[in-house]
């Protein structure tokens, strides 16, 4: 187990307080981050990517669950600090980047297998997400933190009232794995609502061909107006109708009631017609 000193003598020795502004929640329960780490399978071999480790509790855990490297994205000076501290103790293991997670690119970070595992800072968790869907299959897989909200976005099925721009294109590149609650008395300081941890394991081939950015543009229109017909709602990607009867799909139909599949068929009819 981890030779370093308790999480809470750490901080209290950093002056790490929490920034509202850096969407910071601390998690101090050892169980906890032991199960994150676990719930992310195998580490012996390639690479785990921690984006916002903070004091260090989930850095710890990956670590003394076997990883064989972490590389851990921090912004925040007084954390590096701790996470130098963590690295002495784990020698040769324990990699730690200074930079901002969004100019990061974590599909060259490392050697394959690569996977991260990270309690994601919420004010950028959706926006990290989707930059890393793009290169979904860089990653083996993907165990994150969210509020509990976005992981019933993630996970949810048409005609459900969660379903919706997020749930196409997570599903679409990814099997989606909920894994565990979250209490927010965990955290320091609580955030407002429950958090879950999910599990995205990237498939080796998208559910059906098309493109990310058509299927962004695509799910954006159809989303926009989720309970009007699409031969509507897909009136600003140019002439609905041709677009839906190219796609098989009936003209009366409301994007919350379509699969996946569906999406991909219209993203496809889009770059058909050369829309731009």
């Amino acid at each position: 187990m981890s030779p370093l000193p308790p999480l809470r003598d750490v901080i209290a020795a950093h002056g790490l307080a929490a920034r509202k502004s850096l969407g910071q929640h601390f998690l101090f329960d050892l169980n906890l981050t032991g199960r994150i780490a676990r719930g992310a399978g195998k580490l012996e071999t390639g690479t785990c990517i921690e984006i916002g480790p903070g004091p260090g509790g989930l850095t710890r855990a990956l670590l003394d669950a076997g990883a064989a490297q972490v590389i851990a994205v921090e912004r925040d000076d007084r954390a590096i600090a701790i996470q130098n501290e963590i690295a002495a103790a784990y020698p040769g293991r324990l990699t730690i980047i200074a930079a901002d997670a969004l100019e990061v690119d974590c599909a060259t970070l490392g050697t394959a297998p690569r996977r991260i595992v990270a309690n994601l800072p919420y004010n950028i968790s959706t926006v990290l997400l989707l930059q890393w869907l793009r290169q979904a299959t860089a990653f083996e897989s993907m165990t994150l933190m969210f509020q509990k909200e976005v992981v019933d976005r993630l996970a949810a099925e048409p005609r459900s009232p969660h379903y919706g721009r997020l749930s196409v294109i997570t599903q679409w590149l990814c099997q989606v794995h909920p894994l565990f609650n979250v209490d927010k008395r965990a955290f320091t300081p609580p955030p407002a609502v429950m958090s879950t941890v999910v599990k995205l394991v990237p498939r080796a081939t998208p559910l059906a061909p098309a493109r990310f950015e058509t299927m962004e543009r695509v799910t954006a229109a159809a989303f926009g107006q989720r309970r009007k017909m699409l031969r509507s709602s897909l009136k600003a990607l140019g002439d609905a109708e041709t677009l839906i009867a190219a796609a098989g799909i009936p003209p009366t139909a409301r994007a919350e009631e379509l699969p996946v599949e569906a999406f991909c068929a219209l993203a496809r009819a889009v770059d058909a017609n050369h829309l731009p």
